[in-house]
């Protein structure tokens, strides 16, 4: 992984409309521009959702690991898109093939791994994996849609 492909919250936050507590993606740690990326979620029992999910034995929602994979893949069209993104966002748009192998717990590092199927104008579709210490926890196909912002 090379550095310059590293990029931190405050540039995901650029990429991203998505703040705390929503924001799933604290960094990047590998993209290859129209490919492929790594993205990192540290995950800490200070998250608003143990609160309640489950208070004597705390699991990441499933549905917020495949959120962390959408944000992931939309990184990956901002970056790959760059300037042609202006007044954009990327949506999500589907989820097909999600299987949760593995909880995730606080203290984890999860690697949301994410490589592009197809693109045909403003649709992506992307292979995603979750994983904590190398071992899958979640998989899922993402639909994405670029779209105009207002």
């Amino acid at each position: 992984m090379s550095g310059e492909n590293i990029i931190d919250v405050k540039r995901i936050m650029e990429m991203l409309p998505h703040r705390y507590p929503m924001l799933l993606v604290d960094r990047m740690l590998e993209i290859k521009a129209g490919e492929s990326a790594i993205g990192l979620k540290n995950v800490t029992i200070n998250e608003n959702f143990f609160q309640g999910h489950f208070p004597e034995s705390p699991v990441m929602p499933g549905v917020l690991i495949v959120e962390a994979m959408a944000q992931t893949s939309a990184i990956l069209v901002v970056d790959s898109l760059g300037e042609n993104l202006a007044n954009k966002l990327v949506y999500f748009l589907a989820i097909d093939k999600a299987k949760f192998r593995k909880v995730v717990v606080p203290g984890d590092s999860m690697h949301i791994h994410v490589k592009k199927e197809h693109s045909r104008g403003r649709v992506w579709r992307f292979a995603c994996e979750a994983k904590v210490d190398g071992k899958i926890c979640a998989e899922a196909t993402v639909t994405a849609m670029i779209a105009d912002s207002k």
